[in-house]
């Protein structure tokens, strides 16, 4: 019934959301006498703060028209490159109308984000992607909203998650590429090269790993803590719940996005209720740089979306309660996932100094068991002063985390270059 009540509250507020954003354009309007009244910036900015409050934000796109990219402006077209049930396979390309340029941007290595299927939708990683394409070619997995998702499409679990990752890194070619996961997705990752490399595949020139839980035991943090105390039964009955009509997806099981959200909000109460302040108080004093930069990070923030409850149930299990990577004992399907054996492909990892999600050496274990990896191959970057999000968007990452990545994939693209016949150029004759 609580997703019920969910929806049944958002019909409340919908009406009441339009409304104030009706009543605060009426007070700042400077063509409406209303907006000459005395206290007319602080009503103005009471509607706006309560028609945010109560607004259903949807998905964000990503919104990446033009990068700087070899010292020119590049064009940019965001593709679907394979659409799966759950996921879609993203391909930002980039074009140019310089030839020089154009053979710069076909050299460039190519990137596959694995973003976090954690609650929030890829656009999270937007600052991530934007960086990334001044010197790469750059795909992402764009999680859907498991609520759209018809029921006869299946559920999906971890293992799916995994076989999802092998089929997108065989699709764009594992040669040359270079995986960089975060968050949640380190721990599929790692099992997706694994069982590549036990395979005899080609795997992928290096794996960057981000802020995730390869050993929660580590540093364990509120988020592991609760897992940890929690029994499975516990999670199983008081946070899955089936999606009610007329959502494609009704009567699916799911972990509810907006469940997740209210665990965000908990994090950080004050906080949040901090910055709604400062936007009400830059709203009043007309200040709409900040104001922009408060709505730009919300608009984010509050959009959330379900989560397949197997692959919610799976994730719970395996990686927070029985640790079944680094103690070894974790199968995909009938595979047991070994890490040591990965040889060709270089392992760095990225931790956070103040990251409250993923503890102190959560990442960096990942680098005891791919055992099979030189050393000479193997790196690790903590970022000083950083927290979650600002080793992936912000300017810790575009001035400190994005240099260390940037250097990584190009070290280790020359080395794999010397060992490997380098593919055929992706793209056309206009673009990388």
């Amino acid at each position: 019934m609580l997703y019920q009540l969910h929806e049944f509250q958002k019909a409340l507020l919908n009406p009441l959301s339009a409304w104030a954003r009706a009543a605060s354009e009426t007070f700042m309007n400077a063509s409406n006498p209303l907006s000459k009244i005395p206290g007319s910036s602080r009503l103005a900015a009471s509607y706006e703060l309560l028609h945010r409050l109560g607004k259903e934000y949807k998905k964000p796109e990503f919104g990446i028209q033009t990068v700087h990219a070899h010292g020119r402006d590049v064009a940019i077209h965001e593709a679907v490159i394979v659409t799966k049930p759950f996921c879609k396979l993203i391909r930002f390309k980039r074009f140019s109308d310089d030839v020089e340029v154009i053979t710069k941007l076909k050299a460039d290595p190519v990137v596959l984000v694995v973003a976090p299927m954690s609650g929030h939708h890829a656009t999270l990683l937007r600052d991530t992607v934007r960086t990334l394409l001044q010197d790469h070619k750059v795909y992402i997995t764009d999680w859907v909203d498991a609520r759209l998702i018809p029921l006869e499409d299946g559920d999906f679990g971890l293992d799916d998650y995994v076989h999802y990752i092998q089929e997108f890194i065989r699709t764009i070619g594992a040669q040359d590429l270079h995986v960089i996961s975060v968050c949640q997705p380190t721990v599929p990752t790692l099992g997706a090269i694994s069982l590549m490399a036990s395979a005899g595949e080609q795997t992928p020139a290096s794996m960057i790993m981000m802020g995730g839980p390869i050993d929660a035991r580590k540093s364990p943090t509120a988020v592991n803590n609760l897992a940890d105390q929690k029994s499975f039964d516990w999670f199983e009955s008081h946070v899955i719940y089936k999606v009610p009509p007329p959502h494609p997806g009704a009567g699916r099981r799911v972990y509810p996005g907006f469940l997740q959200h209210a665990g965000f909000m908990a994090m950080n109460p004050q906080n949040h209720m901090q910055s709604h302040w400062d936007f009400f108080k830059s709203l009043m004093q007309g200040d709409e740089d900040d104001a922009n930069a408060h709505i730009r990070f919300y608009d984010e923030y509050n959009a959330v979306l379900d989560m397949d409850a197997k692959f919610y149930l799976d994730t719970i299990k395996t990686v927070f309660q029985d640790y079944a990577l680094p103690n070894g004992t974790w199968k995909v399907g009938d595979e047991l996932v070994k890490p040591q054996d990965i040889s060709h492909t270089a392992l760095l990892t990225i931790e956070g100094e103040l990251d409250d999600i993923s503890g102190s050496g959560q990442t960096r274990a990942a680098h005891k068991l791919c055992k099979g990896i030189p050393a000479e191959r193997k790196d690790h970057y903590e970022v000083a002063g950083a927290g979650h999000y600002g080793i992936f968007a912000g300017r810790r990452w575009r001035e400190k985390v994005y240099p260390k990545v940037k250097s990584f994939i190009r070290d280790h693209q020359e080395i794999h270059k010397k060992t490997k016949a380098r593919p055929p150029a992706l793209g056309s004759k206009t673009s990388d």
